[in-house]
């Protein structure tokens, strides 16, 4: 069986029609999921971007081990396993980030073409200086959003959009691969921001706007914005959505036309989501000039679509267990017959998908890195049965700059602030499914078994000693003010 993986960043589940949402037009990834088998309940584990590919890549946890960085030379990657087995593999991908700076997510592929020009590639440099598509303070990064348009600034048309290139450079290469057995990666970076679809879709959802068009929003306090750019804001991300959506469709068109439906199987999903104003916020981290700071992964960032077309398997039906990125590994390798190694840590959805049993684990954990924080001070969310419990660290830390993470090629450091972190926040999905109502204080006994339940697979797992101590003890305080409030005014 072949296999085509498609990820698509910062992809909302709530946008998409096939969880339910009726505003924003994804005909095509409707369309996939009637020949699919769509997972309700799947999370983010490693977060953010590249994170999350070297779940994907490895199969593995990586949030205890690692964070944004390149992908270790020594690890064991699906790529390569598949190479081993005979199949021929392929990446093509705009993602910058696992492509530049000699990140290496390319490790152990046939082939791989890297579409250039998203975000801050340094690919164009005329015009030199481009007009901002809104007040500097308002962006998150001028110069990114300078450099991003010096890359688009030739385009003509759809044709020319990041999306569009991605997936016709995949569609040429099946066509001229489809008589082998392969494995096709598929990675692009929209509909991350900055926002840049073209005008005709920005209409559907917005027609007529005149003020700052916001495409690459400061990350923090949404205060910042009027309801007005707020709205516009959120009208770029959708018509964004649906491009990808056209685009995918495409692709999956070109699937049908090359004859290889019957034996190919798609993976669709993404890493995580964004902030258009819920909770408060916008973004999925808080970014300053001098440093970084992780926001909690409530539903709107955490849990992501997941699909899975299997020629021969479930169409149109729905698993509610939950699934995570270091599981797409292991499935992939039991759709193909090739057994997986020993360094594997996730669940082949194999069997959920064929009725052999729809449970995988009881639980599942959304977080940055754990091991880049000495103070223990990072936001995980434990979703467990319908709970979900956001926690951050041992809280009572001294001050400290820790460096997390390369951002639009900084290095950021993260202060914890000498109080402490913020306290545990426990939500009831079942009944406050967005996350508004913390009722942390009168569900203690379930907090902390959930809390429990959370050291015990973080031991499972192999999580070093010294930074599972930090994760041990289960804090009744809640920490008025915090992290966020102390940095961010």
């Amino acid at each position: 069986m072949n296999v085509i993986l498609i990820i698509t960043d910062t992809m909302r589940r709530d946008h998409l029609g096939l969880y339910g949402c009726e505003r924003v037009h994804t005909p095509n990834l409707d369309r996939l999921a009637e020949e699919s088998c769509v997972f309700e309940n799947a999370y983010a584990a490693s977060f953010p971007t590249v994170p999350n590919r070297m779940d994907v890549m490895t199969g593995r946890f990586t949030f205890i081990e690692v964070g944004s960085q390149p992908l270790p030379r020594e690890a064991t990657v699906l790529s390569e396993v598949l190479g081993r087995a005979g199949y021929t593999t392929m990446l093509v991908a705009d993602t910058p980030h696992i492509l530049a700076n000699a990140y290496g997510y390319d490790s152990g592929f046939a082939g791989w073409e890297w579409i250039r020009g998203q975000e801050n590639d340094r690919w164009r440099t005329a015009p030199a200086q481009p007009e901002l598509p809104a007040a500097p303070e308002k962006l998150r990064n001028p110069e990114v959003v300078r450099q991003h348009l010096r890359n688009t600034w030739h385009r003509r048309g759809e044709e020319d959009t990041f999306c569009a290139r991605t997936m016709r450079a995949a569609g040429d290469w099946l066509a001229e691969n489809a008589g082998r057995d392969f494995f096709l990666y598929v990675d692009t970076f929209d509909p991350h921001e900055p926002w840049d679809a073209p005008q005709e879709y920005v209409d559907r959802y917005d027609p007529g706007y005149e003020g700052d068009r916001v495409s690459y929003p400061v990350y923090g306090k949404a205060n910042y914005l009027s309801d007005r750019e707020l709205a516009h804001m959120r009208a770029l991300y959708a018509a964004e959505v649906t491009l990808v959506d056209a685009q995918v469709g495409r692709l999956l068109d070109r699937v049908e036309e090359l004859g290889l439906a019957d034996d190919t199987a798609i993976i669709y999903t993404t890493d995580h989501g964004f902030y258009h104003g819920e909770h408060g916020w916008t973004g999925k981290s808080f970014i300053w000039e001098g440093g970084y700071a992780d926001m909690p992964l409530y539903s709107e960032v955490a849990r992501i679509p997941l699909m899975i077309r299997m020629p021969g398997g479930p169409r149109g039906e729905r698993r509610r267990c939950f699934a995570q990125p270091p599981d797409i590994m292991p499935t992939i390798l039991e759709l193909t017959g090739v057994e997986a190694p020993e360094t594997v840590q996730g669940i082949s959805l194999v069997p959920a998908m064929t009725g052999g049993r729809d449970h995988t684990r009881p639980l599942a954990i959304s977080t940055p890195s754990l091991s880049l924080s000495p103070s223990g001070g990072r936001p995980t969310t434990i979703v467990e049965g319908d709970w979900a419990l956001v926690y951050y660290g041992a809280p009572g830390g001294a001050l400290m700059s820790v460096l997390t993470r390369n951002v639009d090629d900084i290095p950021r450091h993260a202060q914890a602030p000498a109080e402490g972190v913020p306290g545990p926040e426990l939500y009831d999905l079942k009944h406050d499914p967005q996350q508004k109502y913390n009722v942390y204080e009168e569900n203690l006994d379930i907090a902390v078994k959930l809390h429990a339940d959370h050291v015990h697979f973080m031991e499972a797992l192999g999580m070093e000693e010294r930074y599972l101590d930090q994760r041990r003890q289960l804090q009744p305080d809640t920490i008025l003010g915090g992290l966020f409030d102390q940095h961010l005014g």
